[in-house]
């Protein structure tokens, strides 16, 4: 298994949350890293690192708990196919979504938020202020 210090820190994180370190999570978390995209359940549960190691309900679970403790972000329209992505401290991304057919990508732009969440933190006080931006609208391939 490839040593990532990105994974490493999160199976770290994971582990001082409570959550087990298992072969499973270790598979979910490369995967989702080398992924370079979110992914959604199906992809994840059928991916190689994953199909030999867990049936989809365990994937499943993993997610859910991965979420619960802010180690992945939970994308996508309620009806449609979610998508999953990891939660890196420092690394911020905002996605499209097409309320068409589900599909998602990163927005490549800066994001036009974080000093409206600087100017928010110095007025309130509020600490580790952070925000998740999804526009929706309908894709190119659907319009």
């Amino acid at each position: 298994m490839p040593n990532s210090p990105l994974v490493v820190d999160l199976i770290d994180r994971c582990r001082a949350t409570g959550l087990r370190r298992t072969k499973a999570l270790e598979q979910l978390l490369f995967t989702l890293a080398d992924s370079g995209r979110p992914m959604t359940l199906n992809e994840l549960s059928h991916s190689s690192r994953l199909t030999d190691q867990c049936d989809k309900a365990t994937v499943f679970r993993l997610l859910q708990r991965l979420t619960a403790i802010g180690t992945v972000r939970r994308l996508g329209l309620h009806e449609r196919a979610a998508y999953f992505t990891l939660l890196i401290p420092g690394r911020h991304q905002d996605y499209l979504i097409c309320t068409e057919c589900g599909s998602i990508e990163s927005i490549q732009a800066p994001c036009p938020v974080h000093q409206l969440e600087k100017e928010i933190t110095q007025k309130t006080g509020f600490k580790n202020l952070y925000h998740e931006l999804e526009f929706f609208g309908v894709c190119p391939r659907c319009a």
